[in-house]
């Protein structure tokens, strides 16, 4: 059954950094690619998923 992200990030790049947000509590900063054709991405250590400005519209909350 899928999950609700914990957080999500409305951004204007195709590219993104996550660190988890939390300094020394956080997780190691990896960089993510937004898809082409969804406009999303969720990193794969704390689930926050980023959402493209133009897709976000198109998301459900």
């Amino acid at each position: 059954m899928p999950h609700d992200a914990p957080e999500t990030e409305i951004v204007s790049s195709m590219r993104v950094c996550c660190d988890g947000g939390e300094g020394a509590l956080g997780h190691p900063r990896v960089w993510l690619s937004l898809s082409h054709d969804t406009g999303v991405v969720e990193c794969p250590y704390c689930d926050k998923r980023f959402i493209h400005r133009d897709f976000a519209g198109d998301q459900a909350s």
